[in-house]
């Protein structure tokens, strides 16, 4: 998947306007000044307006990414980039990534 690279400073967020953040940062390489962010990192997910149980499934707790670069790799990780995937826990809703750094992308 080609795209700009996931920074620390990225705006991301669940279906349901809630933000999410990463819970480990990857300082080896940085992009505008702020650490990158592997695949391999969870997400925690804070302000989700989705109700809980019995009216639905919500709110979005944790998030999860499934796909992200192919061919750059970081630590033997790959890196997200503005075209990755992520499900989050308990909704099983994706995660949009709505900002981020416009200077470097990859594959």
């Amino acid at each position: 998947m080609a795209g700009f690279l996931l920074h620390v400073g990225a705006t991301v967020m669940c279906a349901h306007a809630g933000q999410a953040q990463p819970t480990v940062p990857n300082p080896r390489v940085l992009v505008s000044g702020q650490p990158t962010v592997l695949l391999t990192a969870p997400y925690v997910v804070a302000g989700c307006t989705l109700p809980p149980p019995i009216v639905a499934n919500g709110p979005c707790v944790t998030a999860q990414w499934v796909s992200g670069t192919t061919r750059v790799l970081s630590n033997g990780q790959p890196l997200l980039v503005q075209s990755s995937q992520a499900v989050c826990a308990p909704t099983g809703t994706p995660l949009m990534i709505v900002v981020t750094q416009t200077r470097v992308s990859a594959l």
